[in-house]
């Protein structure tokens, strides 16, 4: 069995601030046309931790039992060094998936936007068909796009109609910033990744791009939010504060655009995820204070 600490570890707890920075962008967006719900944003962000705890290890699953994680370089898979056994990483996927589903129930029942349930199933449904499934979409170079979408346009407009009944333009701005952010994460890990996904066969974007066009690809996701940090704010000063993320995202510039390859990338991946978590209350705090 493994170890509470392997356990966290398969958790991915680097990847949580794609859970929270949508929730925290939305809630501000929310609290800014005055429809602020604590209990709302609470249940909201319980459905989005569960969720990426969830995809984490339904990832370790699927990519353990196909082999694409035996030479990885980054950090422990469960399932990959044998350090759990497949069904048990399974269930613990399946338990969180029935978190979220339970939560996002309670989110229907309490709010009367019976839409959620729907929605929700869907984002199950593609959490765990990211590399489960005969074809999984995350194999196909989707995985950006759907981490996008998901994370950003979905969770970020979802939390904030959920408490306000409504969608705002800076609401919008946020959810395309967000999205950015969590897609420039996943490119961060499968830059790093590039030669074993190569040759087990996984062709995520990276792949298919090469390692130069990916390192640009990561530099435009991570200064687009900036661009529109900067038009939110001629008509809400505040969400300036967005700025305060810059810093982390120059370290990891720095590191992706000086071709840092295996291990000296995975510093790039916990300080991406810092600086979107950064600029998400940034963000979420400016359009409060707006």
């Amino acid at each position: 069995m493994p170890t509470v600490a392997q356990w966290v570890e398969g958790a991915r707890l680097r990847t949580l601030p794609n859970a929270v920075a949508p929730v925290v962008v939305g809630t501000g967006a929310a609290y800014a046309v005055d429809g602020f719900n604590a209990l709302q944003a609470g249940l909201c962000l319980l459905v989005a931790l569960s969720l990426v705890i969830g995809v984490n290890f339904a990832n370790d699953y699927s990519d353990g039992i196909r082999g694409t994680d035996d030479n990885r370089v980054g950090p422990l898979r469960l399932v990959g060094s044998g350090a759990a056994q497949p069904k048990t990483v399974l269930r613990a996927a399946l338990a969180c998936f029935g978190l979220a589903a339970v939560t996002g129930l309670a989110i229907a029942v309490t709010s009367g936007h019976w839409w959620f349930i729907p929605v929700g199933a869907i984002c199950i449904a593609a959490a765990w068909f990211y590399t489960g499934g005969k074809r999984p979409y995350g194999y196909a170079a989707m995985g950006e796009i759907a981490v996008f979408l998901f994370f950003g346009p979905v969770a970020v407009l979802g939390t904030l109609y959920i408490q306000a009944g409504e969608i705002s333009g800076a609401g919008i701005g946020g959810a395309v910033g967000a999205g950015l952010f969590s897609a420039s994460v996943l490119v961060s890990n499968n830059l790093r990744d590039i030669p074993s996904d190569r040759e087990t066969g996984k062709r995520t974007l990276a792949v298919l791009l090469g390692d130069r066009d990916t390192r640009g690809l990561y530099t435009a996701l991570v200064v687009v939010p900036f661009l529109l940090t900067t038009l939110v704010g001629f008509r809400q000063p505040w969400a300036l504060l967005g700025f305060l993320a810059a810093p982390l995202v120059f370290f990891s510039l720095r590191r992706v655009l000086r071709g840092d390859t295996g291990m000296k990338l995975i510093p790039v991946l916990k300080d991406t995820a810092l600086a979107m978590l950064v600029w998400s209350l940034g963000t979420g705090i400016g359009l409060t204070l707006g």
